[in-house]
């Protein structure tokens, strides 16, 4: 398991019940909701998504990470890894969400790249998928310059999508 690493800024560490404050705030924020399916969440619907992720870290020894800012401590969002199906297949997936104020400033993608590259070189993933609003440019550029293609439309939770696809052809 790889529960906690860090890149040139940020250190990632194991989403956890300790992270509740952080999370439920993102999940409560009308702009960041707006990217990731547009309905705010409960105190209940934010403690049911914490138990998945540590469901998902028992079961598969990957999951989702919380995002901090090494130098201050600041939470920036969470980001991982999550096997799930889609359209009755299997995938392998990279997702991400950060709070406002992280928007713009690269973390979303310098976290992505990292873990392409432990999805690929350490859990020996062949391909990864990652999936937004097709609103989303900016997401979609996140994607795309960490080295995921424009696979397709599709409908998940209801809602269209895009998705992407990256396979393992080495790290960027």
């Amino acid at each position: 398991m790889i529960e906690e690493f860090r890149t040139e800024r940020l250190t990632a560490r194991r989403l956890g019940v300790a992270d509740f404050d952080d999370i439920f705030r993102m999940h409560t924020d009308p702009a960041v909701m707006a990217t990731l399916g547009g309905r705010l969440w409960s105190e209940d619907e934010t403690r049911a998504f914490l138990g998945r992720v540590q469901a998902h870290w028992d079961e598969h020894g990957f999951g989702l990470w919380s995002i901090r800012h090494t130098a201050t401590g600041d939470f920036a969002g969470r980001a991982g890894l999550r096997r799930l199906p889609l359209d009755g297949v299997w995938e392998d997936e990279l997702l991400y969400g950060y709070s406002k104020r992280w928007w713009g400033r690269g973390v979303a993608t310098e976290i992505a790249v990292a873990l392409a590259d432990i999805a690929f070189s350490r859990l020996r993933f062949t391909s990864l998928v990652s999936f937004t609003l097709p609103t989303n440019v900016q997401s979609r550029r996140v994607m795309e310059k960490t080295g995921f293609l424009y696979e397709r439309n599709f409908i998940y939770s209801g809602l269209p999508h895009v998705l992407y696809r990256r396979r393992n052809h080495g790290s960027l």
